[in-house]
């Protein structure tokens, strides 16, 4: 797919002597430029289309699992888990039902354990307050933990096919592509009329899929469009990191209930001095400890921790 000529014409390039990163400018496209654009997205989505499981249901308990775990996951990391999640927990009322220990336990070797908290917090305020379902809209979705502007729209996309505004970073790659070529810095306020604009009225669902697999072949056959959205972070090497260190104090605890702070301390430097890192501080272990506890995923009693 080649960017709209109207698009490129119509974007500033940037300071002249180029010492700062050019930002977009308004981008000022006709209807017609849209609907083409739109076209030709739908084209091209029908030709590279995946047929991933989470695309065959409009249960919105499901939706929102499989937005959570794509939030910052591989594709092919969730499709090995997604069913296995929804297996074990396969309702709001059963995922508020079980122990936060379970939940994070499902979620090991997904990353960013933070999601799978929110999951179950937000999965016991919709049990108690919402009869077992999320609440419908984007407003009322947005106010439960961890379901922040994209997971909402996501939610009301593809299990209500209700037109929205649908920002991630495979659309943000599409957009970026086509409207912003000369741009260095893309914030989602200057997407956002754009991605409005080019939402329809009915196959919401269908619209947002094209965007999403046209946005996947982008990132495999071009440098990257997203990464010049304002919204952009490149995520830090794990192995060595203060991640990686609370993901194995968390599995370790999970595994071992009961450990005092010296026992984790001793299992940690050993594992870390194997692995050709140096030692942790004791210091840095508390702060991890203080942190996994204030966050929910585990407290200290009678002498030891337990998740």
């Amino acid at each position: 797919m080649g960017p709209l000529a109207s698009a490129r014409s119509e974007v500033a390039a940037g300071s002249e002597n180029g010492s700062q990163p050019r930002e977009a400018e308004a981008v000022c496209v006709s209807d017609e430029a849209i609907a083409a654009f739109v076209g030709r997205v739908r084209e091209e989505g029908a030709r590279l289309y995946r047929n991933l499981p989470w695309r065959n249901t409009r249960d919105p308990y499901a939706i929102w699992i499989s937005e959570v775990m794509l939030q910052q996951t591989q594709v092919a990391r969730v499709l090995t888990r997604w069913e296995r999640f929804m297996k074990r927990f396969p309702s709001i009322d059963a995922l508020s039902a079980a122990a936060v220990a379970d939940v994070v336990d499902e979620w090991q070797g997904m990353g960013y354990n933070r999601r799978a908290l929110a999951l179950k917090r937000a999965a016991d305020i919709c049990s108690a307050e919402y009869g077992g379902a999320l609440p419908t809209g984007v407003e009322a979705l947005r106010a439960l933990p961890g379901i922040g502007d994209a997971t909402a729209a996501g939610i009301t996309a593809f299990s209500a096919d209700a037109p929205c505004v649908y920002i991630e970073t495979n659309v943000r790659a599409v957009f970026i592509h086509e409207f912003f070529p000369e741009a260095e810095r893309v914030t989602d306020k200057e997407l956002r009329p754009l991605v409005e604009r080019a939402c329809p009225d009915e196959d919401v669902r269908g619209w947002y899929y094209a965007l999403l697999d046209v946005g996947a072949h982008l990132k495999k056959t071009h440098a990257n469009p997203s990464r010049k959205a304002a919204a952009y972070t490149r995520q830090s090497a794990f192995e060595g990191s203060r991640r990686q260190k609370r993901a194995w104090v968390l599995r370790e605890v999970m595994a071992r209930p009961g450990l005092s702070t010296a026992e984790i301390h001793r299992s940690l430097n050993v594992a870390e001095l194997a692995a050709g890192r140096d030692r942790v501080s004791g210091e840095e272990l508390d702060s991890i400890l203080a942190a996994l506890s204030k966050e929910g995923f585990f407290s200290f009693a009678d002498g030891g921790w337990r998740a």
